[in-house]
């Protein structure tokens, strides 16, 4: 459809897709294989704020120089198919902070880039038992 984004199991307008992203209950940040920042949500409650300034910098300038060797190292194993998945977790300010990067792949198994999803995981580590679907709407 015209004016669309169109993907293989559907399509957005470009106006759903945003306002999709940045209501994920996450924060995400695209670095592409060239280890660019090409883009980040902007949910209102983000975890590390960025500010758009980010956008076309390499991602090891956003970064403290005492963790680049880690940056580097785990984007090097998921360009070279080492690994796809690297995760942390962090005490924040009384919160608990999980943090996954994961290679981004095309069709085809090539490196396209890096996926970091950051998540305030502080409330789900005290869920217990189960609450259906309808209970307390």
């Amino acid at each position: 459809m015209a004016g669309e984004i169109a993907l293989e199991t559907g399509f957005f307008k470009k106006e759903e897709l945003e306002a999709l992203l940045n209501t994920l209950p996450v924060d995400i940040t695209f670095v592409d294989s060239a280890d660019t920042v090409r883009y980040f949500s902007s949910s209102k409650e983000r975890i590390f704020p960025r500010a758009k300034a980010v956008i076309g910098r390499k991602v090891q300038q956003c970064h403290p120089q005492k963790s680049v060797h880690v940056v580097n190292q785990i984007l090097e194993d998921f360009n070279h198919g080492q690994r796809d998945v690297a995760e942390f977790w962090i005490n924040l300010k009384g919160r608990l902070i999980y943090i996954r990067y994961f290679a981004v792949r095309g069709q085809d198994g090539g490196y396209l880039g890096c996926l970091e999803v950051t998540q305030d995981i502080t409330g789900l580590k005290n869920i217990e038992g189960e609450k259906r679907l309808l209970n307390n709407l």
